[in-house]
């Protein structure tokens, strides 16, 4: 049974800093393409970040190029997002999702195979 949980949401003011974490169980990680998607109130989920199996490449939304950062830990079977001067637009759900052998621009969600439950952000201005 894949679990993916994502932990590390919270509320911190604009400018402020989160880093969210995605575990995985029940999968060999190190053959997935980890994505963090996001889902603010009233809006669709949308792409935000990806980093591929080997962590060799990563890519992100223009939203947030130059303030989040993606990685991930094989070792440990953990996915980040580390994330900077957050606006209150960054306010969403954050989801992880995991497709195995996936490319680094893969952005459509419907691609992925599983998908966590969400921890929520919120960024207060």
């Amino acid at each position: 049974q894949v679990q993916l949980v994502e932990s590390g949401g919270g509320l911190v003011q604009a400018g402020g800093s989160l880093r969210l974490s995605c575990t995985a169980s029940g999968l060999t990680f190190s053959l997935y393409t980890m994505g963090w998607f996001r889902q603010a109130p009233g809006k669709e989920r949308e792409f935000v970040a990806t980093i591929t199996w080997s962590g060799g490449m990563t890519y992100y939304a223009d939203s947030v190029k130059g303030r989040f950062t993606i990685s991930r830990d094989n070792a440990k079977n953990t996915a980040y997002l580390q994330m900077n001067s957050l606006k209150a637009e960054d306010t969403a759900v954050y989801f992880c999702a995991a497709l195995q052998y996936g490319t680094a621009y893969v952005v459509r969600e419907r691609a992925y195979e599983y998908w966590g439950q969400g921890t929520q952000v919120t960024v207060s201005s």
